[in-house]
């Protein structure tokens, strides 16, 4: 019997930093992005609603599939248990996008 992996993937998106489960990250075919599949959510029986779980869950329903820009990837784990997914305000200059060099473009000095 196949075992199920699970994956916890945080990336920063618009000023924030995304934090989500899911049971299958690979590389994508789009050139420069990581493929998220079949992403995970906790427990809908809880009492206690966290907003930013809830904001996930509306912002990532229907969504079979997410592509996210590798340069945005902060890390991904492989985990033995779902946690909760949460959406973090990035205060400061913790979290910096890497420099991407697209040919074509003026390089910059």
């Amino acid at each position: 019997m196949a075992t199920k992996h699970t994956y916890k993937v945080i990336f920063h998106n618009q000023g924030k930093v995304y934090e989500i489960f899911a049971r299958a990250v690979h590389q994508s075919n789009l050139y420069g992005f990581i493929e998220v599949e079949k992403v995970l959510f906790g427990e809908k029986s809880s009492i206690v609603l966290d907003p930013s779980e809830e904001h996930l869950k509306s912002e990532f329903n229907g969504v079979s599939r997410s592509y996210i820009p590798i340069h945005a990837i902060i890390r991904i784990d492989e985990v033995d248990r779902q946690g909760h997914g949460k959406i973090t305000e990035v205060s400061g200059d913790k979290v910096t996008a890497l420099p991407i060099y697209t040919p074509g473009e003026p390089r910059k000095a």
